[in-house]
């Protein structure tokens, strides 16, 4: 009988354990107003005074995947892009490529997936930043991510800090 119950046991934590790993990934929606989401985002970032981090890629998307995946699970980076960001995920797949968007962006899709815009408070693109040049081995690197979400951040911007 107690094989029984453990048997029962392991076939349920290998079954749950095997669908929470198969959960698909959707942070992006295609169906989703990007310009909306921008919008928004936008109107968050100048009532909190931080910057608009727009994640552009797909949920087909890989490297989307381990970015996603690597900003959650790293405390440092987690919270530095809370910190001083807006972060939205826009959606760029055959679904849906929000092409009025990325014109109006400078086409940030000629760098890759996934590719990073920076906005300011005010909705004004300040930087593109082509996520390849992150990367370390088969993942990123938290040394050049905390450099990045550094540098773009509101305090790296603001012009008192450059004056003397």
């Amino acid at each position: 009988m107690k094989l029984n119950k453990l048997f029962i046991l392991g076939f349920f934590l290998f079954t749950t354990g095997n669908v929470f790993a198969q959960q698909k990934f959707e942070v992006y929606h295609p169906d989703a107003d990007a310009r909306q989401q921008v919008d928004e985002a936008v109107v968050r970032a100048a009532a909190e005074h931080k910057n608009v981090f727009l994640f552009i890629g797909g949920n087909w998307c890989g490297w989307c995947r381990k970015f996603y995946k690597f900003s959650k699970e790293d405390f440092q980076i987690d919270s530095l892009m809370k910190a001083d960001y807006i972060v939205e995920h826009i959606n760029f797949s055959k679904e849906n490529r929000n092409l009025p968007l990325m014109q109006e962006l400078d086409f940030p899709q000629r760098f890759g997936f996934p590719v990073f815009v920076i906005l300011d408070e005010k909705g004004k693109r300040i930087h593109t930043q082509n996520s390849g040049y992150l990367e370390e081995g088969e993942g990123y690197s938290k040394k050049k991510v905390m450099e990045f979400l550094q540098q773009w951040s509101p305090a790296a911007l603001e012009p008192a800090q450059y004056e003397q």
